[in-house]
């Protein structure tokens, strides 16, 4: 990541969840936060604003640490909010992070002998319910040229947890009814790529950091699959006004799959 963070001189890195496994953080003075971000991503070109998202595993801990603005004074780069807008530039880009894990039910009807801190989301209707109508009116109200959605959660994967059904309800109809270019998510702990047959919306999950080589693949549309990898790795996006670049890379930095598209500019009226 630092090797390719320097080529690409990146402006900004985004974390798709499950920061601190496998239980999230115990509190602010957890040591694993070192352990797992401040000690290991230390090269030169990583030291720019990181972007977080909780996953499950994220929920397993004590999610108002990893909330906490003690940590980024502990390090800047650190920053870690349930849901919340990046505009990456006047009519360029946004992303709207999304805060996926208390959409799924089995963590509420099934934990698994697993405790979820959910201070902050109960009573879980309400806190989804709210959360839906901010991610709709944020991406209707959006002039950005590019939306990207990152969550936690797969919306489309192949992989070892597959589809997760709740957000093929609750957020899926809104990306598709407002235009969204780019969902990407964790959670399945590969490399992927996805198009869609009913909308020009990629789905790319980047999952890949740890747990990886799980060697279970469900059979998926060969029209839609465009990319899949077991193995540990990173994406990249580079973004113009015109053009997005996204490329898969294996740890090593090798690129194992490219894909680009294109908009015209608008004309000024």
């Amino acid at each position: 990541m630092g090797i390719i963070g320097e080529k690409l001189d990146v402006d900004f890195i985004i974390s798709t969840g499950d920061n601190f496994y496998d239980r999230g953080l115990t509190g602010i003075d957890d040591p694993a936060f070192h352990q797992s971000f401040t000690d290991i991503y230390t090269a030169p070109s990583l030291q720019k604003q990181w972007y977080n998202v909780l996953g499950n595993h994220d929920y397993r801990g004590n999610v108002e640490a990893q909330l906490s603005p003690i940590l980024t004074k502990m390090d800047s780069r650190w920053l870690c909010l349930r849901s919340f807008i990046l505009n990456a530039g006047p009519d360029m880009a946004e992303f709207f992070f999304v805060d996926t894990t208390p959409m799924v039910d089995k963590y509420f009807i099934d934990p698994e002998d697993e405790v979820y801190d959910w201070k902050g989301v109960l009573p879980r209707e309400n806190y989804i319910k709210n959360l839906l109508m901010e991610v709709e009116s944020a991406l209707r109200e959006s002039t950005a040229k590019w939306k990207i959605v990152v969550g936690h959660h797969t919306i489309k994967s192949a992989g070892h947890h597959g589809n997760t059904v709740e957000l093929g309800i609750y957020l899926l109809p809104i990306i598709q009814a407002y235009d969204v270019d780019l969902y990407i998510n964790g959670h399945d702990h590969c490399l992927e790529h996805i198009s869609s047959t009913e909308s020009p919306i990629q789905f790319l999950t980047s999952g890949g950091g740890s747990k990886s080589w799980r060697g279970d693949i469900k059979w998926w549309n060969p029209q839609e699959m465009k990319f899949y990898y077991d193995g540990q790795g990173f994406m990249s996006v580079e973004m113009t006004q015109t053009e997005v670049d996204v490329n898969f890379y294996d740890v090593s930095g090798n690129v194992l799959h490219k894909w680009s598209t294109s908009k015209q500019l608008s004309s000024a009226m």
